[in-house]
């Protein structure tokens, strides 16, 4: 029986909850035989149609919003495209990441319709601090030990794989990404540290209600595998917890 997803925000206008990685978040035309998709189990378990209004990438975890009227969805879709909402994501990469930076690299959209080189380039912006790093005395490709880093990733744009693809041109891939990583330091942490995933999380959301104008900030905690991550390499200290604000209703 497929376990019921945490909600961690719920009132008469919106849910929202941890997308377990690995999750997509409804059917897509290259995964039309998929059975089990994140639109579909939250309806479910809802009794009730819910409306998309932002997205996550099928390997990344973590905090979703949903509108529960077309309405409110239009509302919080707007606020979305207009910048107007505050991500936060923690990424673990490999090497040691800047201190801070604003990774600005124009990014040609990714929708396996036509050729990438096809598609216009457009701005796209991220916000990145390094908040810990880890050195391990492992040999894991030309260098005799090996260093990873904490990154905290604001985007202020939404396109697609922007923060993977960001990190990664800067030279600090996203460990576990097939796509825009390093094999080698993937296979690493799925064979000797329990992650065989993309190490991205959301983990938090700030933005004004659509519909009584409350500003709510929304926390996730981190799924069981992070977790034990970074409390193996000493970040305990940086684990995200669930911030779930009062709801206008019973429902929360």
């Amino acid at each position: 029986m497929t376990q019921p997803l945490p909600i961690l925000y719920h009132d008469e206008h919106l849910v929202a909850v941890h997308k377990p990685a690995g999750l997509l978040v409804h059917r897509t035309a290259l995964a039309r035989g998929e059975r089990h998709v994140l639109l579909q189990a939250l309806r479910d378990q809802l009794g009730r149609r819910v409306y998309p209004v932002h997205r996550l990438d099928r390997p990344t975890s973590g905090l979703m919003v949903f509108a529960l009227s077309p309405e409110t969805a239009t509302r919080l879709a707007d606020a979305f495209e207009q910048r107007r909402v505050e991500k936060r994501y923690l990424a673990v990469v490999r090497g040691v990441g800047p201190d801070a930076a604003r990774l600005d690299y124009a990014l040609r959209e990714e929708d396996g319709r036509r050729p990438k080189a096809e598609m216009p380039a457009m701005a796209a912006i991220t916000q990145v601090r390094r908040l810990d790093s880890v050195e391990l005395p492992v040999q894991v490709d030309r260098y005799p030990r090996a260093r990873y880093s904490l990154m905290e990733a604001r985007p202020l744009t939404g396109r697609r794989h922007q923060i993977r693809r960001h990190l990664s041109r800067r030279g600090y891939p996203i460990i576990g990404d097939a796509k825009h990583g390093k094999g080698n330091h993937n296979r690493f942490f799925a064979e000797h540290l329990d992650c065989a995933r993309l190490l991205l999380a959301a983990v938090g959301l700030t933005f004004d209600h659509p519909v009584d104008g409350r500003r709510l900030a929304l926390g996730c905690a981190l799924d069981a595998p992070m977790t034990a991550l970074f409390q193996r390499f000493g970040w305990a200290g940086h684990l995200p917890a669930n911030h779930r604000p009062n709801a206008t209703s019973a429902l929360a």
